[in-house]
């Protein structure tokens, strides 16, 4: 009888105790292979069975049912998200490395997603102060998995898929990913194009030694659609007196663009290398580096108060009139980056450290243009006037780049080391203490003034934990950590006169928490909080282009959630959050001290389920609340509160074939999803359906 082939290693899924909805541990949150129930910060992981089991297709949508989590409209072209009352559209990674860039994001060769809560420097460096998003990419691991599916549904949605991968031998594992997908959306005009591939392959050269090499390109072409304008009212809506967004007769599929030229495209191209070996004796090392290419631009047709049109952007008291603005934007970049991050375990006086040290160095290059549209009809005026009832425009916009647009042409270099210790005192006590350098070096040349501008700033974040542990499978934490968001901002596109004298950004966090698995795959988390954000730039009525650095957030909140199998046959994920987000200085005439932060709920809440009924089928169940919120932080437009009700069922027809029927927003309840300020504002997609059949050979 033959000798059995040597195995290939352990797969994704063994390496983080991975099964159904629950996952053991991470590296994500400290650079070293953790249980989360060790972790002193909040952290919720999303596997890929609960990302297939949900149907989603988007980062953002696949963050719902996260406490703690709102989606930002993103101008109708990009992910972003607000995490703990701290809005976003950079704080994206994959596998660690920064993913910026603003563009939606695909899973279909997901394997994870960790959204950490609160700030998170230490790991990843600048910025992330009230959260981050982190996406893990399906890997060669030498798991043999060969699987198709074909999806259809509502809005003409068609989306094909293949995921397929082996060990060639015992040195060699290869996987591809790779999809398509052609779809209408709820929206008049709606449409979005959208493919990728990605191939992997993983080498083991000797058994303490892998290398893993990948390459991807992505591409994704749509509709920008920016949404609704409010209703106004007569003296203007303030935050005592806020009003509602608006839908012509109810109907939230109209749409307030123009479908000839409202458009969004990027295409990325990502190429990673890693490198991972075991020294022995308690040292290992991992080095990656990262090269990706996005050519990103977008052009939008939307409610605006550019101009002077009547409303502001809002429909007119009298629901006769609503003001177009258009402009476009090129924002292409590279980014590559490199990082080396060193592992050693060894016990010193009986007391056992877990100690990372590493570097983290990058350039990120760029450009930013914006060309701002006039409309011929309307004597080249910088707006357009239409009727709130038929808002869609098939009119001419010539787009011309005026001196007030951006265009500049951008490099950023950034240098970090950092080190880390996780200490286990002893069996019910453990210590987590850390820091990071940043460099960050900016310099941005104004193309339209010819003036090159440059700064640097230097950054030590630090962050530590006391975790206490009564038994193993209980831990009780209390956290502190800072991180810091250069002056120049998430985008970091441009330098001025007024940016170039700012102080960075603070994001100070407090946190108490408690991890507890109740069953070996059913973990309990909960925590309380206190993140201020202080340097928040203040624009100077009296010297524009200028800022005072004195405006403050404070955000206090509880979260808890539940996570894993109830039982063997049911499978939970149970979030709640409540989230007290306020301007804690005033920040400008209108956004004062007092108010809430835009689009962050008092209360959200998440549940979803999935039962499995006998061998051949399952059912799943989830349900979402947000309490109303503020389209902006000037508290006067007012998005109501929603419920939202989601079904699945599942069959396993032979050992092959299985297929899933996903139904979204069940009762097609009409609500008010997200927004982009006062006046672009995103109704919530009604009943969606999606049926998928998969081929597993």
């Amino acid at each position: 009888m033959p000798a059995a082939k040597p195995s290939f290693g352990p797969t994704q899924d063994a390496r983080t105790g991975t099964v159904g909805v629950y996952s053991d541990s991470t590296s994500v949150a400290t650079k070293t292979n953790t249980r989360l129930v060790n972790i002193p910060q909040s952290i919720t992981v999303l596997t890929k069975d609960y990302i297939r089991d949900q149907s989603f297709q988007s980062l953002t949508d696949a963050t719902r049912y996260v406490p703690g989590v709102v989606i930002h409209q993103g101008e109708g072209n990009r992910d972003e998200l607000i995490i703990r009352g701290v809005d976003s559209s950079a704080n994206f990674y994959v596998n660690g490395f920064r993913d910026d860039v603003q563009y939606f994001r695909d899973l279909y060769n997901t394997q994870s997603i960790e959204i950490l809560k609160g700030p998170s420097a230490l790991a990843f460096g600048r910025g992330a102060g009230g959260g981050l998003v982190n996406r893990t990419l399906k890997e060669a691991d030498g798991q043999r998995l060969y699987e198709a599916t074909m999806q259809a549904g509502s809005y003409s949605d068609k989306r094909v898929t293949l995921d397929a991968g082996q060990a060639v031998n015992e040195n060699v594992a290869v996987r591809l990913n790779a999809f398509y997908e052609n779809s209408d959306t709820f929206r008049q005009y709606g449409h979005f194009e959208r493919y990728g591939f990605n191939p992997t392959v993983t080498l083991k050269p000797t058994d303490d030694t892998r290398v893993k090499l990948s390459y991807e390109f992505y591409h994704d072409f749509r509709l920008a659609d920016r949404g609704n304008p409010s209703l106004g009212v007569p003296g203007g809506a303030t935050r005592f007196n806020p009003t509602v967004p608006f839908a012509p007769n109810g109907d939230l599929t109209t749409f307030y663009g123009s479908p000839i030229y409202n458009a969004a495209k990027v295409e990325v191209q990502t190429g990673m290398a890693v490198i991972e070996h075991d020294f022995g004796n308690g040292l290992t090392v991992k080095n990656s580096s990262l090269y990706a290419d996005y050519n990103r631009g977008y052009r939008n047709v939307y409610p605006g108060g550019t101009g002077g049109g009547p409303g502001g952007g809002a429909v007119t008291p009298d629901l006769t009139q609503v003001s177009l603005n258009a402009y476009q934007n090129y924002t292409p970049r590279e980014n590559a980056f490199n990082q080396t991050d060193f592992v050693y375990k060894t016990t010193a006086g009986g007391v056992l450290h877990t100690v990372a040290f590493g570097t983290e160095f990058g350039r990120q290059t760029g450009l930013s243009r914006r060309d701002s549209g006039i409309f011929p009809n309307n004597a080249n005026k910088a707006f357009d006037v239409v009727n709130p009832f038929n808002p869609t425009y098939f009119g001419p916009v010539v787009f011309n780049h005026i001196a007030t647009d951006a265009n500049s042409k951008y490099r950023l270099n950034i240098a970090s080391g950092y080190v880390q210790d996780q200490i286990e005192v002893t069996r019910w006590l453990q210590l987590f203490v850390g820091a990071r350098y940043d460099s960050f070096d900016m310099s941005a040349l104004d193309l339209n003034s010819g003036l090159l501008r440059n700064r640097v700033d230097e950054k030590l974040s630090p962050r530590a934990a006391i975790i206490v542990k009564p038994i193993d499978s209980l831990s009780i934490y209390t956290a502190y950590s800072i991180s810091y968001l250069p002056a120049s901002g998430d985008q970091f596109s441009a330098l001025t006169p007024g940016t170039l004298i700012l102080q960075p950004q603070t994001f100070e966090n407090t946190e108490v928490g408690v991890k507890w698995n109740i069953q070996p795959k059913l973990l309990f988390t909960a925590a309380v909080y206190e993140l201020n954000r202080t340097n928040v730039p203040i624009a100077d009525p009296t010297n524009p282009g200028f800022f005072f650095p004195s405006g403050a957030h404070k955000i206090r909140g509880f979260e808890t959630a539940v996570t894993g199998y109830v039982t063997p046959d049911w499978q939970t994920t149970f979030g709640y959050a409540y989230t007290d987000a306020r301007i804690a200085s005033d920040t400008s005439a209108t956004i004062v001290a007092g108010n809430r932060v835009q689009l962050v709920p008092y209360n959200q809440f998440g549940w979803w389920n999935k039962y499995q009924i006998d061998a051949r089928w399952a059912a799943s169940l989830g349900v979402i609340y947000f309490s109303d919120s503020f389209a902006s932080s000037d508290d006067s437009v007012r998005l109501p509160g929603f419920w939202r009700f989601d079904a699945g069922l599942f069959a396993k027809i032979d050992e092959t074939w299985s297929a899933q029927l996903n139904i979204e927003n069940i009762f097609n309840r009409g609500y008010w999803a997200t927004a982009d300020g006062n006046n672009n504002i995103s109704p919530g997609q009604g009943r969606t359906i999606r049926v998928l059949a998969r081929a597993k050979f």
